[in-house]
C-alpha cells in the first residue's frame, strides 16, 4: 500500500509541476485538438478530399473553401484534415515500434550486462553510423511506398535513441535496495525486469517518445514531399506541399497551410515533451 501510495503521490506531483508550465499546457492542447480532428476526419472535414472539381482549380480561401482548392479543384481543407490522421498516425504507430524494440534492447543490454550488453551496444552504435534519413530513402525505395512501409522503417531506424536511456536506466536501477530486496526474496530476472525495473525507467522514455512522435512526421513529410512517401490521392501534409511548390506563385495557400500545420504539430510535440522532462525532473529547469 506504501509502494501505491508513493506511487500516486509522484504521479500527482508531475502532473502539478506540468500543469503549471504554460508552454506545456499550449502543445498538450495543440496535441489534444490534433487528436480529436484525427480521429474524426469525416466529421470535421465535410467534403470528400478525392472530390475533383474542374470548375474551381486553383480557387483562393472562400467562405465556400476556407483553405482553397488545388489544382484539381479538391477542397485542402478536407485534405489537411485527413492528412493530420495520416502523419498521426505514422507517427504515433512508428514510434510505438520504436519504442518496444529501445526498451526491449535497453532492459537486456542495462540488465545482463557483459556479452549482452557488449553486442547491443556495438549494434547501436553501428545503426547511428548510417544517416536515418537517408537510410529510410534507401529502404523505402527498395520496397516501396506505402503507408505500412513508412511506418514499419521509421520504427526500425528510430529505436537507439530510447535503448541508450533505457540502458542507462536500468545499469543504475539494478543496483538499487529493491532490486536486491525482490532477488532475495526469490523473483526471477523476467520479474525483476518487468515489475520493478521497467515501471521506474519509463519516464524519459516517456519524454524520448514524445519528442520522437514529432520526428517522425517530420520524416513522413518529407518522404511524402520528395514523392516516396504517402501516394496521391491520399492526402498527406508533405504530398500536399508537393502539389504546392509547382504553384506557389499563384496558390501559395498550398504551401501556406500544410507547411504552417507541420510547424505548429512539431512545436506542440516539443513543447510538451520538454514540459514532461522539466516536470519528471524539476532539477532540469535550474539549469
Amino acid at each position: 500500500m506504501a509502494n501505491v501510495t508513493g506511487a500516486n503521490s509522484l504521479f500527482l506531483d508531475t502532473a502539478r509541476r506540468l500543469s503549471r508550465n504554460r508552454l506545456a499546457v499550449a502543445g498538450g492542447a495543440v496535441i489534444l485538438v490534433l487528436a480529436v480532428v484525427s480521429v474524426f476526419p469525416t466529421f470535421f472535414s465535410g467534403a470528400d478530399p478525392s472530390r475533383i472539381d474542374t470548375a474551381n482549380m486553383l480557387a483562393s480561401p472562400s467562405s465556400v473553401h476556407p483553405l482553397g482548392t488545388d489544382k484539381l479543384g479538391r477542397d485542402v481543407l478536407s485534405r489537411m484534415i485527413h492528412g493530420a490522421h495520416i502523419s498521426l498516425q505514422v507517427g504515433f504507430i512508428s514510434m510505438g515500434i520504436a519504442t518496444a524494440i529501445g526498451l526491449l534492447m535497453g532492459l537486456c543490454a542495462g540488465y545482463y550486462g557483459g556479452w549482452a550488453d557488449a553486442v547491443i551496444s556495438r549494434f547501436i552504435d553501428v545503426m547511428l553510423c548510417f544517416p536515418s534519413f537517408f537510410l529510410i530513402l534507401s529502404v523505402i525505395a527498395f520496397l516501396g511506398p506505402s503507408i505500412v512501409n513508412i511506418m514499419v522503417v521509421i520504427g526500425l531506424t528510430g529505436w537507439m535513441g530510447v535503448a541508450r536511456l533505457v540502458r542507462a536506466e536500468t545499469l543504475s536501477l539494478k543496483e538499487r535496495d529493491f532490486v536486491a530486496a525482490a532477488r532475495a526474496q526469490g523473483a526471477g530476472d523476467g520479474r525483476i525486469i518487468f515489475r520493478h525495473i521497467l515501471p521506474n525507467a519509463l519516464a524519459p522514455v516517456l519524454v524520448s517518445a514524445t519528442l520522437g512522435v514529432a520526428g517522425a512526421i517530420l520524416v513522413e513529410s518529407g518522404l511524402s514531399f520528395l514523392g516516396i512517401g504517402v501516394q496521391p490521392p491520399t492526402p498527406s501534409w508533405g504530398n500536399i506541399l508537393t502539389a504546392g511548390k509547382d504553384n506557389i506563385e499563384s496558390a501559395w495557400w498550398l504551401s501556406l497551410y500544410p507547411g504552417l500545420a507541420i510547424l505548429v504539430t512539431v512545436l506542440g510535440y516539443n513543447l510538451l515533451g520538454e514540459g514532461i522532462q522539466e516536470a519528471v525532473d524539476p532539477r532540469l529547469k535550474a539549469r
